[in-house]
């Protein structure tokens, strides 16, 4: 009877990734399909931020410095000079590396809150030299994608279906990072140094050199991500792809999924964007309505479960096992 009963969760996940899957078959209007678009790019960020603060247990609140880089580094070698953002996202992804590099090197030594606000301060800075970039960058004012129409070599369509099918395989292959990592020497590494990181530099774990090899792979990850959103909405600028809440928005998903799991930020993403369109269609469009739903989810679910929407699910999914066992 528990068998059978346990094996109702990865049939229960597998059907919950087909009916996302077939999201697009199932509805004809633009409005909705926007938002399941949405919602997987922001899996996928919960995704890649899982790497670094999920996996290795580093709370970043600065992941939007790594989103804005990747978003202006392809749009500008677009805009500019014609390269594909196919192309340009790789650049944007290394520059990412960069700044981790610089930024990991820097607080990577620090703990809990205290790298959170270094990680969080890295972005302010970002957003602040990029407000102040007119000639380079365009300054607050942002950058338009030129447009292009139809031009899937150039990451463009008038299709939103074209852009749910990348959303939907780039989720797939960060599922894919995220369980590699998960099951191998690198992930046991991260684990050791997320439960008890005294203990694993006294076994002769370098702690902070692999660390910054989960950060630098978080933020390759989230450039990638930027990138996708400037072709989406073919406009950035500072405040949508540097802001605070964005960082914040990013972490949180993750969190209320289930940080360090591999199905956790997938089921965060379903909870919370598709819950923020109805907020705000309900609120009128309160300024501040999403952060504050945000904050209520968060405190409803670590309330209820501090480990997430996935210990949650397993937990009811072990009571009629347990049931079953008693009978």
């Amino acid at each position: 009877m528990m068998a059978n009963q346990g094996s109702k969760h990865p049939l229960l996940l597998g059907a919950l990734i087909f009916i996302v899957a077939i999201a697009p078959l199932l509805t004809r209007s633009q409005y909705l399909l926007s938002v399941a678009v949405m919602t997987l790019l922001y899996a996928y960020l919960a995704l890649s931020w899982n790497v670094l603060g999920g996996i290795a247990g580093q709370l970043s609140l600065g992941h939007s410095a790594y989103f804005g880089i990747g978003a202006y580094a392809s749009t500008w070698f677009f805009v500019n000079l014609g390269l594909s953002p196919w192309i340009g996202m790789w650049i944007g992804a290394a520059f990412a590396i960069v700044a981790a590099v610089i930024v990991g090197i820097s607080s990577l030594h620090l703990r809990g809150a205290y790298f959170a606000l270094a990680t969080m301060a890295s972005a302010m800075v970002l957003r602040i030299l990029v407000d102040n970039a007119d000639a380079l960058l365009g300054g607050p004012r942002g950058m338009e994608v030129t447009l292009l129409r139809d031009a899937p070599w150039q990451f463009q369509s008038t299709s939103k279906e074209f852009y749910y099918v990348i959303a939907l395989v780039f989720v797939a292959l960060a599922l894919l990072i995220n369980w590699r990592i998960l099951r191998s020497r690198f992930g046991y590494y991260l684990a050791a140094v997320r439960n008890e990181q005294d203990a694993a530099l006294a076994l002769g774990v370098p702690t902070t050199r692999y660390k910054l090899y989960a950060a630098m792979i978080s933020a390759a990850m989230t450039a990638i991500g930027g990138t996708f959103y400037a072709q989406f909405v073919l406009f950035i600028s500072p405040d949508k792809v540097f802001g605070a809440n964005l960082g914040v928005v990013i972490a949180v998903v993750c969190i209320i999924g289930g940080r360090g799991t591999l199905w956790g930020p997938l089921l965060g993403a379903l909870l919370l964007l598709p819950s923020e369109e109805l907020a705000r269609s309900f609120s009128g469009g309160i300024l501040g309505a999403d952060m504050m739903l945000y904050g209520l989810l968060l405190m409803l679910v670590i309330w209820y479960e501090p480990r997430g929407l996935v210990a949650i699910f397993q937990r009811w999914f072990k009571r009629p096992a347990k049931q079953g066992a008693i009978q």
